[in-house]
């Protein structure tokens, strides 16, 4: 009888403990569970993380601190990029312009070296900036239109006048040994053969006879027309 009493009070007391462990669990459960929700809130997703921005960048743009803006090719796009023609490809060259003798101040001297020569003398005019052509200049004689061949086998470079440059080139009006030839006291220059506007030069009395020009020169001393 005593033992079954025991037997009986073991038994209720494992269900009564059973229960109380069951009861714990849940509640230190429930308590783990509250934690994780209460931690979680202060967690950012990962999707949603913030970058910072770079040290110096703007919010404002990509502008520069010269207010300009720029342009998918990183050029600045500033209206004022200067002058010229446009290339087609965003760049901009110089405009170049050809002299016309109207553009130039002439002025000839005579000279004894290669047997006597006239040397042309070519400055720009005040205010204008042009470019003499890598070739001969156009010199004739006489009524008839009498042209001087060309005294060096290759062109010369292309000339910018402007301000103090000068240009040079040398006439050697007769390169024949005979005897004769017209006989004049000025030449015809211009920049080229199609030039509009050539000029009429005085010079000493020359006799013409093959006459021969150098190309445009940036030193006297390379125009002298050797035949």
């Amino acid at each position: 009888m005593f033992g079954n009493r025991r037997k009986a009070f073991l038994v209720s007391a494992v269900v009564m403990g059973g229960a109380m462990l069951m009861t714990a669990c849940q509640e230190s459960g429930g308590a783990s569970d509250n934690g994780a929700g209460q931690g979680s809130s202060s967690v950012t997703p990962v999707g949603e993380a913030v970058t910072p921005a770079p040290s110096g960048s703007s919010a404002a743009g990509s502008g520069g601190s010269n207010g300009k803006g720029s342009d998918a090719t990183g050029k600045g796009t500033d209206d004022g990029a200067g002058s010229g023609v446009d290339t087609g490809d965003g760049e901009r060259v110089p405009v170049e312009q050809g002299c016309g003798a109207n553009d130039i101040s002439w002025s000839t001297k005579s000279e004894t070296q290669a047997g006597g020569y006239i040397l042309i003398i070519a400055k720009a005019k005040p205010g204008i900036t042009c470019y003499l052509p890598a070739g001969l200049p156009t010199v004739a004689f006489g009524s008839d239109g009498t042209e001087a061949g060309p005294a060096e086998e290759t062109a010369g470079e292309q000339i910018k006048l402007s301000g103090s440059t000068t240009a040079y080139a040398g006439v050697n009006p007769k390169t024949t040994n005979e005897d004769g030839g017209k006989e004049l006291d000025f030449i015809i220059v211009g920049v080229g053969d199609d030039d509009p506007n050539p000029v009429s030069l005085p010079v000493d009395t020359i006799t013409v006879d093959d006459p021969i020009v150098t190309n445009w020169h940036t030193a006297p001393a390379d125009a002298v027309p050797f035949s």
